[in-house]
């Protein structure tokens, strides 16, 4: 079930970033997870219960397309993707809101984008919502990087090495130091 309490609809598919998988309702994402070595590490990872064999609907087939074009290292931005957020604290949304308008090749300190949702001094706080989030490359948190330009944190398969391997893909590694800690600073 998703969170609003709809059946939800689970496919996994490869890419150049390893296994997807994502969960959809109502055209929109509710859950999406990639970097894993299998297709059922994926599935696993989404959490949604049993999944029943499905042929993709029209735009599942175009999210994949998308995701494993992306995954090649072509730009998208996926702004236009309906995300199912509505869990969120109404700070966690303003946080989304501003990571997701992070441009390809771009980042962003956790402080600048606390300030940027309206509570600056809360780097912290972004760093708990971006490690928490359900939809990595379209709520972008790889983007979001420590003070001094330092990786920060990356709760995705391979972790930091991810991370570093998605801003290069993305021309913006040179910004981006990597760090010890996990948090932000």
């Amino acid at each position: 079930m998703s969170l609003n309490g709809a059946a939800q609809r689970v496919i996994a598919f490869p890419s150049k970033l390893g296994w997807f998988a994502m969960s959809t309702d109502n055209r929109m994402l509710t859950s999406l997870t990639f970097g894993r070595r299998t297709k059922n590490a994926a599935i696993a990872a989404i959490k949604s219960g049993k999944v029943e064999p499905f042929e993709p609907n029209q735009y599942e087939l175009v999210l994949i397309e998308r995701f494993q074009s992306f995954s090649a290292g072509h730009e998208d931005n996926l702004w236009d993707l309906t995300i199912d957020n509505g869990d969120l604290t109404t700070f966690a949304q303003q946080v989304v809101h501003h990571c997701r308008r992070i441009d390809f090749g771009e980042t962003l300190s956790y402080g600048e984008l606390a300030a940027k949702a309206g509570s600056p001094g809360a780097a912290r706080a972004v760093g708990n919502i971006m490690a928490k989030n359900r939809f990595p490359l379209v709520v972008p948190c790889h983007r979001v990087v420590g003070s001094g330009k330092s990786l920060g944190g990356f709760s995705a398969p391979d972790g930091l090495t991810m991370k570093r391997r998605l801003l290069e893909m993305e021309g913006s590694l040179d910004t981006a130091k990597p760090r010890a800690s996990c948090l932000p600073s």
